[in-house]
């Protein structure tokens, strides 16, 4: 996600842990960052396309990774229906939730 929200989101969320943000462009890069295991965790807080995150989440689901909203609704991708994703976004490969857990009780404080 953008980095000032995320940041002080996941810095709350996870202390005492140190958390490192790394700034990047696209979903779909993200993503790929947290399947390969440089990243353990992405998180989007605001809102996003649902055309900028379905192939990743395609990508992620075959390799056994975990994408849902910060409420740990799976995105639903039907044309029928809105095409933002305003609840939020979380990408893991492990640990799914463990971390939505952590964020969202963050969000709601």
């Amino acid at each position: 996600s953008h980095a000032g929200t995320v940041t002080e989101m996941a810095a709350k969320a996870f202390a005492p842990r140190e958390v490192n943000v790394t700034g990047a462009g696209g979903a779909g890069y993200k993503t790929v960052e947290v399947i390969k295991g440089t990243q353990d965790v992405y998180v989007h807080t605001t809102l996003i396309k649902k055309w900028d995150i379905c192939a990743g989440d395609a990508i992620l689901r075959e390799m056994g990774g975990t994408q849902t909203d910060l409420r740990g609704d799976e995105i639903n991708y039907s044309h029928e229906l809105d095409p933002k994703n305003e609840h939020g976004l979380i990408v893991t490969m492990h640990n799914h939730e463990e971390y939505r857990q952590k964020m969202q009780a963050t969000s709601n404080s």
